[in-house]
């Protein structure tokens, strides 16, 4: 299957290193110079806010979805290609996973964490076979890869499971592992 959109979750917020935004900012601009259509939470804030506008400045697509309660909070970004507004999070991430061909994890919180355990659930319960890429700016991720070994190693997810992670510690790497 060739992936030809990418949901993205990543933060509302930049996050305590300048590495984060500059690899939100590349990683949006490297998604429009592929053609890939970003899907994404249409935030206006944060790394959120700098991939949209870093695709939107390379002329990519953009797909946003934000739920009714969050519209002021994360200043919904209306100039996107597709702005749709949903009325849960639970309606948010299921249009945002089923508009996109593959995941990709940039720094985050607890809602990107959400995300993506969601899109990692799914995948294992059998309800998509879509790549899940994380992007490790700076080690970010690191402590989220040691808990997924762990889980593996204490019995409770086979290791195909965490086969279900693809690493990248840059967004050119990022963009290469949806491209294999």
């Amino acid at each position: 299957m060739a992936v030809t959109s990418v949901c993205v979750y990543c933060g509302s917020r930049m996050g305590a290193k300048p590495a984060y935004e500059a690899a939100a900012r590349d990683f949006g601009t490297g998604l429009a110079n592929a053609g890939l259509r970003l899907v994404y939470g249409a935030g206006d804030v944060g790394l959120m806010g700098t991939v949209a506008r870093a695709a939107q400045a390379a002329g990519g697509e953009t797909f946003g979805v934000i739920p009714e309660h969050l519209v002021n909070r994360e200043i919904g970004k209306r100039d996107l290609t597709t702005y749709v507004v949903t009325e849960t999070m639970h309606e948010r991430k299921k249009v945002m996973l089923y508009n996109a061909d593959a995941v990709v994890l940039l720094p985050g919180g607890m809602g990107s964490l959400d995300e993506l355990f969601e899109a990692i659930t799914w995948r294992q319960l059998g309800l998509h076979n879509k790549p899940i890429v994380v992007l490790n700016t700076d080690g970010y991720w690191e402590p989220l890869r040691a808990l997924v070994e762990h889980v593996v190693s204490e019995g409770f997810a086979g290791a195909d499971h965490a086969e279900h992670l693809q690493w990248a510690d840059t967004p050119d790497a990022a963009l290469k592992a949806l491209q294999s």
